[in-house]
């Protein structure tokens, strides 16, 4: 069984999120993540400088970000990835 966390940053960004188009993209990614953190397609990236930080691309300027660390799956940011 999988432990799923948000961060503070992802709270706030969701507010943010749910307002657009993509709404439905970041819940569908959020959905294949919790299923199966490594699964591709769609295809995701590992973070440089980030230990078990992996991304995968909502849009071309915004990325789901998550932290994989034995059966806990932490969601740390869905919005603005390169502010």
């Amino acid at each position: 069984m999988r432990t799923i966390k948000y961060s503070h940053q992802f709270v706030k960004d969701w507010k943010k999120a749910k307002k657009t188009p993509f709404a439905c993209n970041i819940q569908k990614l959020i959905a294949l993540v919790i299923a199966n953190p490594f699964q591709t397609p769609p295809p995701y990236e590992k973070l440089r400088g980030y230990e078990n930080t992996y991304s995968r691309r909502i849009n071309e300027q915004h990325r789901l970000v998550y932290v994989v660390v034995g059966d806990t799956i932490e969601f740390a940011r869905c919005w603005s990835h390169y502010e």
